[in-house]
């Protein structure tokens, strides 16, 4: 039951991107384990791995709470799941073009793109702006989205 409580009803769009925004999220986590267990790849001081790897997890935990958010339908987890696409789909291109790796980059820069995609459909936009059926998305936005029909709805109780 207190799972159930925490999951809102959002379109399908949401939680596709909540669970391809993971995806980024497990391979940072991955990369900085790896720093962590190969540490004598690298010329760099053992402390310096630790901060990267410390970093590599901060971020890790970050991006799959945005996930998590996403999945569980709050519209909080919106806009940095967009920025963390826009990242996702930079990493992508510095991999193709700048590191000479097109075949990790093109997957990359169309995972995030997948998930711009996904939080830009029509759905999505509806849903985080609390769109009402048969109302516009001006009309919804005039209304305050979300908090505006909450806010209501507290007025008529």
């Amino acid at each position: 039951m207190w799972l159930a409580d925490k999951i809102v009803p959002a379109p399908r769009e949401v939680r596709l991107a909540g669970l391809f925004t993971a995806l980024p999220g497990v391979a940072l986590l991955v990369l900085g384990v790896l720093l962590l267990v190969a540490p004598g790849t690298s010329d760099a001081p053992s402390n310096n791995l630790l901060a990267e790897a410390a970093f590599y997890a901060l971020l890790a935990v970050a991006v799959l709470g945005c996930a998590a958010g996403l999945g569980f339908g709050h519209t909080w987890a919106r806009s940095p799941g967009v920025v963390f696409a826009l990242i996702t789909a930079g990493v992508g291109w510095y991999l193709t073009g700048p590191s000479g790796r097109p075949a990790f980059g093109v997957p990359v820069i169309l995972l995030g793109l997948l998930i711009l995609v996904l939080l830009f459909r029509q759905p999505a936009r509806a849903w985080s702006l609390g769109q009402q059926e048969g109302e516009s998305e001006e009309e919804a936005a005039r209304r305050g989205g979300m908090a505006g029909r909450a806010a209501q709805r507290e007025k008529d109780l």
